[in-house]
């Protein structure tokens, strides 16, 4: 078989197995070693399936996610993410919509500390959500802006999702965050200048 059929028919039994409910790394895998095998054989498969992982988690650059990831349960069990949440609705109170404003400037700094869009959002869900629903925030626009807000934590270096792209495709870690940083600041922009016009209707 051509290294072409086989991707076909690959993508074919990926998108079946995916639509069987079956789960998706599963499905990836199961897929990737057939696949893998029929190009080249059992043999190569299965040393490739057993020494690929141990390879790419041998990276240097992987160990700053524990890191990541100790920061994260710092800043959420000290009063770091409800600090942020003042100092930022500090800087928007006044502002039609100036609670909303502050959750996305909370999500985006609570976001560069920790790198990680779930942990942004499941601590500013503790610390935002029950104040905006005080101030006459509708649980729908409470949630909705959190949810928002949260996925600026993998966009705004650094990000733990930045740094095991950057591995797998081989390219600079510092480099990546150079790019992303422009991105995430605008859309942190635009989603004040949403709120700011929502407020407003």
């Amino acid at each position: 078989m051509t290294p072409q059929l086989v991707g076909v028919l690959a993508i074919g039994a990926l998108v079946m197995l995916v639509f069987l409910r079956v789960p998706v790394g599963a499905a990836l895998l199961g897929v990737g070693l057939v696949g893998y095998a029929a190009i080249d054989g059992w043999k190569v498969a299965l040393y490739t399936l057993g020494s690929t992982p141990f390879d790419l988690a041998q990276a240097y650059s992987l160990s700053v996610v524990p890191l990541f990831l100790l920061m994260g349960v710092v800043a959420a069990r000290t009063r770091l993410a409800a600090e942020l949440f003042a100092a930022a609705n500090a800087l928007f109170s006044g502002r039609r919509g100036g609670l909303a404003m502050a959750t996305i400037g909370a999500c985006a700094g609570f976001g560069a500390i920790c790198g990680s869009s779930l942990a942004t959002a499941s601590t500013m869900t503790r610390v935002a959500v029950p104040e905006m629903i005080r101030y006459g925030f509708s649980p729908a626009v409470a949630a909705g802006t959190v949810a928002s807000g949260g996925t600026l934590g993998i966009l705004i270096p650094p990000s733990i999702i930045l740094v095991i792209y950057a591995i797998i495709a081989q390219e600079s870690v510092p480099a990546l965050f150079a790019a992303a940083l422009l991105p995430g600041l605008v859309l942190v922009i635009l989603h004040v200048a949403v709120i700011s016009v929502m407020a407003r209707l």
